[in-house]
């Protein structure tokens, strides 16, 4: 069996390594910081580097930050949406993408085009329109006027649609053969062989609607019905001369993002590389 060959450590690669782990190691460090501050008893003067790192170490932080904001509340209603509109965003991507990939009709192209153009409307040039239609149907300060929304994901039907052209047209035409209608053709022959693109997918739209600020933030009025995004900044303002409980806070919200990053980081480089955007 052939090895691979190692690379030689030119003083070029080491210089760039030096400046990868010095860029990572920025990068850290105020999450170590966030982590550690949240640990430090309430009244500790976190902004003082050398008052972060010494002394005592607690949990109470936590059980103060659950008193004082309905912070468990806020994880629900976020969790809540964003595992919707994940689920139903891959859904609706998916069959979209598989229509324009494998489905003969007219507009075909056409309806593609729109869809992609899509990406380039930012979210804060129909913000106005669409408020005002949420207000006429009455869905402000409701689930499903959180969630409907971002339901429309341009990128996630331009992945599965990559997906789905390469799978042979073979494959489909036995499928008719067989007598598979077209959600049949879709549930048995593609979504198989698409499970990465739809993590891919899934990692992304999950993320981005547990970190969405500014729908929520217009959107929804009562604090019961806050996702953490709108919540912990009211929570950090009520709390400006102490910085323990609105560490302890940005912690609880960004758990769940780091871990889901942690686990699925080879989906996302993976999704990254297939539609070629960046951040």
């Amino acid at each position: 069996m052939k090895t691979k060959a190692k690379k030689k450590l030119t003083p070029g690669r080491v210089i760039l390594y030096v400046v990868v782990y010095l860029v990572a190691l920025l990068w850290l460090f105020p999450v170590v910081w966030m982590f550690v501050s949240s640990l430090k008893p309430y009244g500790t003067p976190v902004s003082i580097l050398s008052k972060v790192f010494e002394g005592v170490f607690t949990l109470e932080n936590y059980s103060l930050v659950a008193e004082k904001a309905p912070i468990l509340t806020w994880i629900f209603n976020s969790a809540l949406v964003a595992v919707v509109v994940t689920f139903g965003t891959l859904v609706l991507t998916s069959m979209a993408a598989y229509a324009i990939s494998k489905l003969k009709f007219k507009g075909q192209n056409l309806i593609f085009i729109i869809i992609t153009a899509g990406m380039m409307v930012p979210i804060e040039s129909i913000i106005i329109p669409l408020y005002q239609e949420m207000a006429d149907i009455g869905l402000l300060n409701s689930y499903i006027g959180l969630m409907c929304p971002s339901l429309a994901a341009p990128i996630g039907v331009l992945i599965m649609k990559r997906c789905y052209d390469g799978i042979p047209g073979e494959l489909i035409e036995a499928g008719v053969l067989d007598g598979a209608n077209a959600f049949q053709r879709w549930w048995k022959i593609c979504f198989p062989v698409s499970k990465s693109s739809m993590a891919a997918v899934g990692i992304f739209t999950f993320t981005n609607s547990w970190n969405n600020f500014l729908w929520p933030f217009l959107s929804i009025t009562s604090e019961k019905m806050m996702t953490l995004p709108v919540g912990i900044p009211q929570f950090q303002g009520a709390n400006l001369s102490e910085f323990t409980l609105p560490m302890t806070a940005s912690v609880v919200a960004s758990v769940p993002a780091i871990i889901a990053f942690l686990v699925f980081q080879k989906q996302i480089i993976q999704g990254i590389a297939m539609t070629g955007i960046k951040g």
